[in-house]
């Protein structure tokens, strides 16, 4: 799969539908225990707490969900971090600076 093909598979964040709201303030729930804690962890217990709360429901598209939740908060965590300078941000990810333009368009943060 393309860097593009997966941009227009992640679904924005104003799609996202109710069972995903699951994964919203999992970070503020659980800040102290989770301060320590490395981010393949964090990670598990997310999901694991993600899935105890679907209750026997379904879900779908689970991989572009968590792309996009995990996704936004990163690429403007390093922007934030290089202070807005986008070719040092595409450097530390590891990407070309126009597909790190591309991604910061598409969650809306330039």
């Amino acid at each position: 799969m393309t860097s593009r093909q997966a941009i227009d598979q992640t679904p924005s964040f104003s799609s996202l539908d109710d069972e995903n709201q699951d994964l919203e303030g999992l970070a503020s729930a659980s800040m102290a225990d989770s301060d320590d804690r490395p981010l393949r962890e964090a990670v598990i217990f997310a999901m694991r707490r993600y899935f105890n709360h679907l209750d026997g429901g379904t879900v779908t598209d689970l991989h572009a969900m968590v792309l996009a939740e995990v996704e936004a908060p990163l690429l403007s965590s390093v922007l934030e971090h290089t202070n807005g300078n986008q070719t040092r941000a595409a450097e530390m990810l590891g990407l070309n600076r126009g597909t790190l333009r591309k991604k910061l368009k598409h969650y809306d943060l330039i």
